[in-house]
């Protein structure tokens, strides 16, 4: 009896118990909700951050993170989900499939354009996010950088020391290589890193020339 105990103690410490959250949902943002008193961020998803902004047809910028922030919240706060454990991240959220009333929450918001498909943990929602490019539904119908490289760039990157014949920014990033001069909205904040193939211009000119496109502002 003593061995049967012990193997079964020994079994539980090598299959922990996985959480299966369920509870009344409140959204924290995009792709992170706690379910009850439990944290969860939905698995294989990434919404676009709090402070992010897409380009729409016009060219305007508008608050895309913003907007998926707010039409998750109106979908889904209050509602009772079921999920599944598929991971814990490095914060210490639990990572898991939801469903609402039984549909999958991260499907039905790929689908919509709402969120997009992070290919990175899991390939579940990679031809909810292609129809939903080919119909231009949600942020698909706008121009944007995948929220994986917004984060990206907002990290501190070693400044390089200027030129000061040479002000002109070319940055790479998710929108391509860009150009900023001396006065664009976004010039300060832009940081020039040539261990990643970004550079001085010392004109306009030569900016264009090596293939680098002008801010929008």
């Amino acid at each position: 009896m003593l061995r049967f105990c012990s193997l079964i103690v020994l079994c539980a410490l090598a299959h922990p118990v996985v959480a299966q959250p369920s509870g009344v949902i409140r959204v924290i943002d995009g792709d992170t909700f706690d379910v009850g008193d439990i944290r969860v961020r939905l698995h294989a998803v990434d919404a676009p951050e709090a402070d992010q902004t897409c380009d729409g047809p016009d060219g305007a910028a508008w608050d895309c993170g913003a907007w998926v922030s707010a039409e998750v919240r109106d979908r889904y706060q209050g509602h009772v989900a079921v999920c599944e454990q598929t991971d814990m991240d490095r914060y210490g959220r639990v990572v898991a499939r939801c469903a609402v009333n039984g549909q999958d929450i991260g499907e039905a918001l790929v689908s919509d354009g709402l969120l997009l498909a992070y290919r990175r943990y899991g390939w579940d929602y990679d031809l909810a996010e292609k129809a939903a490019v080919v119909a231009e539904r949600g942020l698909h119908g706008s121009a944007f950088q995948r929220p994986a490289a917004f984060r990206a760039d907002q990290r501190p990157k070693p400044q390089v020391a200027q030129d000061s014949n040479c002000p002109i920014k070319g940055n790479l990033s998710g929108n391509g290589a860009i150009y900023h001069v001396p006065g664009q909205q976004h010039y300060d904040r832009t940081v020039i890193n040539t261990s990643d193939g970004e550079r001085w211009f010392c004109s306009e000119s030569e900016a264009v020339s090596a293939g680098w496109r002008p801010a929008r502002r």
